[in-house]
């Protein structure tokens, strides 16, 4: 049997289940041997064969001859081959969407989001997949385990967006899941690019390797799609010529890069409650009041823009959409609480998903200009993951931040306090450290611009004590996170949750004058 016998028979009304998954396989099923970051599925063949697997998809012969209930069919790419069979056993929901797709170190799920209100104030339903939430227009949202899941479970999810009657799908493309080659199956009208810094080392092993994954979305473009690309980042030129479709340009403000860009902006005024700016495109200005703050979102928007204007959308629907009140879940997400007044004064309490020194410098340089008070971060960074970046993301918090209070993260099998040290190794003056008894410190912390505490809910409880009236306390690396990761237990954890705990609690001290 061929692939294409295989595609036509799970097109079938009682075709076989498709399954990545060994342990799923049930008699008669078809298995899918996929390469994982993990794990090899070539290695599951013998088990997928004893759970009843009557067919078995893998990318080179066998070594030795299998049971004779596997029928084997070779594939150049099991992953492409199992996207493919994934849609083709749900009926191709996905071709009866426009898929919009997003990629890029930082960035994306705000662009996402942004694609989404779009299309929803101009009366359509849109679909989303990526870092913070599955939405397949069920009138209920899924927290995402992943930004971008396998092929089956996209396939599912567009099934249920079609029957709920969407006709667009926006979507993260990750660069894990570009190498894995797990968005196969699907045709984008246009793909977006939004930047490229240093993060994922750990996974790409170089900065070419971690490019030529983002590269791989924009290589699969039908020449009829559009590639919407960020005309800021040199590394968009090399995607440039790397794709078949059709490139739509985007820049802000600087002028030799507008002059060669086709969707433009210029930014008028920022201040805490949000941008103004102008778009162009074509001939055509539309104002827009975005209630995002930052340069680096009038980029994104640019990009949303990008991937509607390619879908269809005219201007001035892109602007109203833009201009539309929302919150994107842990990106500058403001923590809510009642004024605390008096002796305390006011004071904001952000959250953000700032998790590389590029997001990081970002989002301080957006807000150091706001701030009438001190800039008071608190961060950490990721075990297992790009250890790179973190000397780079304390440099940047020691040039922006006036206080910075270094934390854990998601440590999952390093140690926190390797991770912080590899943190400090970045700071020019080293920080203030707790001692072994609880509360006491090696220096005054009250005179410190830079100090340790390992754990991450002291930390952020100091942060909100500390805070004076026009201060800013920016809480950065988890964003949209409910959960840290120890060892290999996710344990609950939200940084959202805990600074509204303590902004309570210090309400209630003032009030009752403890404080």
């Amino acid at each position: 049997m061929t692939l294409d016998e295989l595609l036509n028979l799970v097109s079938l009304d009682n075709g076989p289940h498709v399954r990545i998954d060994s342990r799923l396989v049930r008699q008669g099923d078809i298995f899918v041997a996929v390469e994982g970051t993990v794990c090899d599925g070539h290695d599951f063949i013998d088990q997928a064969v004893a759970n009843g697997a009557k067919y078995v998809v893998r990318q080179s012969a066998p070594e030795r001859r299998r049971s004779e209930a596997g029928q084997v069919i070779i594939v150049k790419d099991s992953a492409e081959a199992a996207g493919l069979l994934s849609m083709a056993a749900a009926g191709n929901p996905a071709a009866q969407l426009t898929n919009l797709a997003v990629t890029g170190t930082n960035g994306k799920t705000t662009v996402a989001f942004l694609v989404r209100s779009i299309i929803q104030n101009a009366g359509h339903k849109c679909g989303l997949i990526g870092t913070v939430t599955y939405d397949t227009c069920a009138g209920r949202s899924h927290e995402a385990p992943l930004t971008t899941p396998d092929c089956l479970t996209i396939a599912q999810m567009t099934a249920e967006m079609v029957k709920n009657g969407a006709e667009y799908m926006a979507i993260e493309a990750s660069s894990h899941a570009l190498s894995q080659n797990r968005l196969a199956g699907l045709n984008f009208q246009a793909a977006a690019f939004t930047n490229l810094t240093g993060d994922h080392l750990d996974y790409h092993k170089t900065e070419e390797d971690y490019l030529a994954a983002k590269t791989r979305l924009f290589e699969a473009l039908r020449p009829d799609a559009t590639a919407v690309l960020n005309r800021q980042s040199h590394h968009a030129e090399v995607i440039a010529g790397q794709t078949r479709a059709g490139i739509l340009w985007y820049a802000i403000d600087d002028q030799a890069a507008r002059h060669k860009a086709d969707v433009t902006a210029h930014i008028e005024s920022m201040d805490t409650s949000g941008t103004t700016f102008v778009i162009e495109h074509a001939g055509q200005r539309q104002r827009v009041k975005s209630p995002l703050l930052g340069r680096h979102n009038v980029s994104n928007s640019l990009a949303a823009a990008g991937l509607c204007l390619a879908a269809g959308f005219d201007l001035e629907t892109v602007a109203r959409g833009l201009s539309a009140p929302q919150t994107i879940p842990g990106r500058l997400e403001k923590v809510d609480r009642p004024a605390l007044g008096g002796k305390g004064g006011e004071f904001t309490v952000l959250i953000d998903y700032a998790h590389t020194d590029d997001a990081l410098k970002n989002v301080l340089s957006t807000l150091k200009p706001l701030c009438r008070g001190r800039l008071i971060l608190v961060f950490g960074c990721g075990g297992d993951r790009d250890r790179t970046k973190r000397p780079r993301m304390a440099r940047v918090a020691e040039q922006l931040a006036d206080l910075v209070i270094v934390t854990s993260d998601n440590p999952r099998t390093e140690k926190p306090e390797d991770i912080i040290n590899e943190i400090v190794a970045g700071f020019e003056k080293k920080p203030a450290m707790r001692t072994i008894d609880e509360g006491r410190w090696t220096r005054d912390e009250r005179r410190e611009t830079k100090i340790i505490e390992p754990d991450r809910r002291k930390a952020i409880e100091l942060a909100i004590k500390t805070a004076r009236k026009d201060d800013i306390v920016l809480i950065a690396g988890k964003g949209h996170e409910t959960y840290q990761i120890i060892g290999k237990q996710k344990f609950a954890f939200s940084d959202k949750k805990i600074a509204g705990e303590y902004l309570n609690k210090l309400i209630g001290d003032r009030k009752s004058g403890a404080g």
